[in-house]
């Protein structure tokens, strides 16, 4: 039913929509980060889509595609017609996306998230700052490089007044993955691992490797 949507953005935009598929029900829709925010204005205004409710918004990283590093992907849903689609679109490093805030106003944070865990910026947000991590934390802890073992700058504590706070981890108690000798745990193993500890072990990397390792990963059984 969804692939409605489909065809009604492909009839009002041409060829400004790039891809479309419909893999296991799930519709969706490409298009480049210039058409990022009309098509979203679209699929919420056109009485044919009436995308209302906004549902999700997130970002996913391909650190080895030179394009375009990121997807940033739109989860919208009409209440009224029972449509689902998801909208995408690639941007590069320190590339803009226009905000959506003034379609739907739930992507504030979720804009605001995809800044701070993979540092995509969105054009036009009132308020772009970390929404997870502290202001003096380095990086983007889910772009698929950031390193596992890496310990942040450790910051006094803040008192802040009229608020009850427990107090922070002791130094021994945060970052675990910084504890985890993981060039001894996958040693020889040749798993698929991620791309942070690839990079660091000489593993081969799962995410976009996949297919040609399909069926090689070892199977634990009881022996």
């Amino acid at each position: 039913m969804s692939k409605k949507v489909i065809d009604r953005l492909k009839a009002m935009f041409g060829d400004r929509i790039l891809e479309s598929s419909s893999l296991r029900g799930d519709d969706e829709v490409r298009v480049a980060p210039k058409d990022w925010r009309d098509v979203a204005a679209f699929l919420r205004d056109d009485g044919q889509t009436l995308m209302d409710h906004f549902l999700d918004l997130t970002a996913v990283d391909y650190p080895e595609r030179e394009e375009a590093r990121f997807d940033v992907v739109l989860f919208l849903r009409s209440m009224k017609l029972n449509h689902r689609i998801r909208l995408r679109t690639r941007v590069a490093e320190d590339q803009p996306l226009a905000s959506l805030i003034d379609v739907w106003a739930g992507t504030n944070w979720a804009e605001r998230e995809i800044f701070d865990m993979f540092g995509v910026k969105f054009e036009g947000h009132p308020d772009l700052r970390r929404i997870l991590m502290y202001d003096e934390f380095e990086g983007y802890p889910l772009r698929k490089d950031y390193p596992i073992a890496r310990v942040q700058p450790l910051v006094p504590y803040r008192q802040v007044e009229g608020i009850e706070k427990l107090a922070p981890f002791g130094d021994d108690e945060g970052m675990p993955f910084a504890r985890v000798d993981w060039a001894s745990r996958v040693a020889g193993a040749d798993l698929p691992v991620s791309t942070g500890i690839g990079a660091s072990t000489g593993q081969r990397k799962n995410l976009s490797q996949g297919a040609e390792y399909a069926g090689k990963v070892p199977v634990a059984t009881d022996e």
